[in-house]
C-alpha cells in the first residue's frame, strides 16, 4: 500500500514542513504500508485554470497531468492542514479541486496544526474530501501552538494510531479495471459495489400516504 503525506502550506517559515517530515519519519518505521512526502510548494501548481470540470477527467494542461500522474498511482493520504481562518489553506484546495477521479475511492487521515490544534481545518477539509469520493478515518492528530515545542509524544501515539485505521482501507483490487476518462492518468481498480440498493425480496412497506383511512362510524367511534 502506498500513501502520500501531502504538505498543504507553502508559506515562509512555516512549521508545517518539520510536522510533515516528522509524520514520514515515523510512518515509515512500519512495514505495512510505504509514504512518500508530496510538498505543494515543489509541485508548484497555478490557480486552477482547466477550462472543464474535472469531474469530465479531460486535462488541458500538461502541469495538470503531470499531477494526475503524481497523486494517482497512491491508495491513501495523509493531509497535513494548518488552519488560516477557520478552515484549510487556499493552495491546498486548489490541489485538490485540479483533480477528480485520481482521488477517487480511496482514503484520508489529517494532521492539523494552528489554533484550537487546527481542528476546524479539518472539519472543513472532511467536507471537501467526501465530494471527492474520499473516506477518511476518525482520528487524527492535532498540534497547538506550544505543541511545537515539545517532544510529541502523545502526537506519535495518535499517528499511529491513525494510521492503523488508514491502513485498514487497504484496496481490494482484482475485482475488475476500468479505463481512465479522455487525458486521466489509468486507476487500477474500482471497490465492487452491489447492483442494487433494494434487498432482493424486500416488501415494500407503503407510505402513509397509500394506507387506506380509517372513516368514523355513524356513532362517531372509529370503524373496526
Amino acid at each position: 500500500m502506498r500513501i502520500a503525506v501531502i504538505l498543504g502550506s507553502t508559506r515562509p517559515g512555516r512549521r508545517s514542513e518539520g510536522v510533515a517530515q516528522w509524520v514520514v519519519n515515523v510512518a515509515n518505521a512500519r512495514t505495512d504500508a510505504s509514504f512518500d512526502l508530496i510538498d505543494l510548494k515543489e509541485v508548484n501548481l497555478p490557480l486552477l485554470d482547466e477550462p472543464v470540470p474535472a469531474i469530465f477527467g479531460e486535462y488541458a494542461h500538461a502541469h495538470t497531468r503531470e499531477w494526475a500522474s503524481l497523486i494517482a498511482p497512491y491508495d491513501g493520504f495523509v493531509f497535513v492542514a494548518p488552519e488560516y481562518n477557520h478552515s484549510f489553506s487556499a493552495v491546498l484546495k486548489n490541489a485538490l479541486d485540479y483533480l477528480y477521479a485520481e482521488w477517487n475511492d480511496k482514503a484520508a487521515g489529517f494532521v492539523s496544526l494552528g489554533g484550537h490544534g487546527g481542528l476546524r481545518a479539518v472539519e472543513q477539509l472532511r467536507l471537501v474530501l467526501a465530494e471527492l469520493k474520499v473516506a477518511t478515518v476518525r482520528t487524527q492528530v492535532a498540534f497547538g501552538r506550544g505543541d511545537l515545542q515539545r517532544e510529541p509524544q502523545q502526537q506519535h501515539e495518535e499517528l499511529n494510531a491513525m494510521l492503523d485505521e488508514l491502513v485498514a482501507w487497504r484496496p481490494r483490487c482484482g475485482r475488475c479495471e476500468r479505463s481512465p476518462p479522455n487525458g486521466a492518468a489509468s486507476s487500477r481498480c474500482r471497490p465492487w459495489r452491489p447492483a442494487s440498493r433494494r434487498s432482493p425480496g424486500r416488501t415494500r412497506i407503503p407510505s402513509r400516504r397509500s394506507r387506506p383511512c380509517r372513516r368514523p362510524s355513524a356513532t362517531g367511534s372509529a370503524a373496526p
